[in-house]
C-alpha cells in the first residue's frame, strides 16, 4: 500500500512525539538530531503537537553562550487514552496518560457465550467504563485503541477473521460505538505489542524489529525503519499460522502443522500431554492456571516439564530462525503471557536453538531479549493507537 503525504506526516508526528516522551522537556535541535528529521520539519511538528495540546512550552535551557533554547514537555494532564487487550479468554483495559504513563485499569474474564459480537462489544464497553469512571476522572478521553486477535480491517474497524470466535467480518467498532462516545481505533495485538516495544521496550532505538507475541495465539511484529509493518491488507506478521511441521498438528485456522499448535499455550499443553498423558500439570485448571504450574514446576527441576520447555524452544527456535534469515533484524523482542510466565528459563532455551536454525551471519546481529515492559503491552500498545488517531484528526470508528 503506498503511503500517502498525510501517512508519512502522521508517522513523523508520532516519531517526534516519541522522543518528546523519552527526553521530557527537551529542545527543538536536539529533537531534530534524534529523529533525523530537519530543524524546519521539526518546528512545524512541534508546532502542531503543541496546538493539539499534546506538548507545552517548558521554558528554556541554556546553549553554551548562544540564545537560551526553547523546551517543550508533554503535557501530561492533556487527557487520557484508553487502551483495550481483547484476548480469547479475557478483557484487560489500561488507562493512561499523554505521556503514557498507567492511570488504572480493568479487567474481566471472558467466557465462549461471549463470542456473540454483540455480547462481545457489551463486555468490552463495560470494561472500558469501569476503568474511565475509576481513572480518567476529570480528564479528557481522547481515545480508546482496541486490540483485537486475528486480522482485522483498520481502516473499517472490522474484524475480517477471528479464529478463536470464528468471527467473519464483524463490524466490531460499529458495535462498540452504540455503546461508547469516545473516538475508536482498532489493529491486532501483533501491532500492539511492537508498537509499545518500539515506544518504550527493547525494540526502542532501533530500526528493524521482530516483536513474538506467544500467548493462547502467537503473532509477530514487524518494525522497518523504525515504525510498524503492516502489509497490503494489515495482515502482516500471522507468522503463528505459517507451517512449521507439514502435516503437523491440526490448526483451528483450518490448517495442519502451524507454529502457534507447538508455542501457543494449548500447543505447549499438548506437548506435555505427550510427554506424560497423567501429568499433573494437565490437572491445574484453564491454560493460564496449567502454564503457572509448569513455570513453578520447572523452577522445581520437574522432569517433564524440562522435556516439554525443550521441546517447545525446539519448535520456537526453529521458527524463529526463519524469520531470523527471513528478515534480518536487529532484535527479536519475546513478549505476551506465555513469554511472561516462562521469562528466563524459556529465552535461555530459545537463544541456542535460534542460532542453530539461522543461518550465521543474520544470527551473530540479532539480539533476542525478553520484554522489559511491566505494564501490559498490548493494553499500553493499543493506547499507542488511540494517541496516533488523536495526531490525526478525524481518524476513529465509523459512525
Amino acid at each position: 500500500m503506498k503511503r500517502t503525504s498525510r501517512d508519512i506526516r502522521t508517522a513523523n508526528r508520532s516519531l517526534v512525539l516519541r522522543h518528546a516522551i523519552a527526553a521530557s522537556p527537551v529542545s527543538r535541535p536536539t529533537l531534530a538530531r534524534a529523529t533525523g528529521l530537519s530543524q524546519a520539519t521539526v518546528a512545524t511538528l512541534v508546532g502542531e503537537l503543541l496546538e493539539l495540546g499534546v506538548l507545552v512550552e517548558a521554558g528554556f535551557e541554556e546553549s553554551g553562550g548562544g540564545r537560551p533554547r526553547g523546551l517543550v514537555a508533554v503535557d501530561a494532564e492533556g487527557g487520557a487514552l484508553v487502551g483495550v487487550d481483547v484476548a480469547e479468554t479475557y478483557v484487560h483495559v489500561e488507562v493512561v496518560d499523554l505521556a503514557l504513563r498507567v492511570l488504572g485499569r480493568a479487567h474481566a474474564e471472558l467466557t465462549p457465550e461471549d463470542g456473540d459480537p454483540a455480547r462481545a462489544a457489551r463486555r468490552i464497553a463495560d470494561a472500558v467504563r469501569d476503568a474511565t469512571e475509576r481513572a480518567a476522572a476529570g480528564r479528557r478521553v481522547l481515545g480508546v485503541g482496541i486490540s483485537m486477535p486475528g486480522m482485522v480491517d483498520r481502516e473499517g474497524g472490522v474484524s475480517v477473521f477471528a479464529a478463536n470466535w470464528n468471527w467473519h467480518g464483524v463490524p466490531l467498532l460499529a458495535l462498540l460505538a452504540e455503546h461508547l462516545p469516545h473516538p475508536l481505533h482498532l489493529d491486532n495485538p501483533m501491532r500492539a505489542c511492537v508498537v509499545a516495544e518500539l515506544w518504550f521496550g527493547a525494540a526502542r532505538g532501533r530500526d528493524d524489529a521482530v516483536v513474538v507475541n506467544l500467548g493462547t495465539g502467537v503473532g509477530a511484529g514487524l518494525a522497518f525503519g523504525g515504525g510498524p509493518h503492516r502489509g497490503a491488507s494489515n495482515s502482516a506478521g500471522e507468522w503463528g499460522h505459517t507451517t512449521l511441521v507439514l502435516d503437523g498438528r491440526p490448526c483451528h485456522c483450518g490448517r495442519r502443522g502451524c507454529v502457534e499448535t507447538y508455542v501457543g499455550a494449548p500447543g505447549i499443553l499438548r506437548t506435555v500431554a505427550e510427554l506424560d498423558p497423567g501429568s499433573a500439570l494437565l490437572r491445574a485448571g484453564d491454560q493460564t492456571a496449567a502454564l503457572d504450574a509448569l513455570a513453578a514446576a520447572l523452577e522445581r527441576g520437574d522432569p517433564t516439564a524440562e522435556a516439554a520447555l525443550g521441546r517447545t524452544a525446539h519448535c520456537l527456535g526453529a521458527a524463529i530462525g526463519d524469520l531470523v534469515n527471513l528478515l534480518d533484524p536487529e532484535v527479536v523482542v519475546l513478549t505476551g503471557w506465555v513469554a511472561r510466565r516462562l521469562g528466563r528459563r524459556l529465552l535461555d532455551a530459545v537463544r541456542p536453538a535460534v542460532a542453530a536454525h539461522a543461518l550465521p551471519r543474520p544470527s551473530a546481529a540479532v539480539e533476542i531479549l525478553l520484554s522489559p515492559i511491566g505494564a501490559n503491552p498490548v493494553s499500553l500498545g493499543a493506547a499507542t493507537f488511540a494517541l496516533e488517531g488523536a495526531l490525526n484528526p478525524g481518524a476513529g470508528a465509523p459512525r
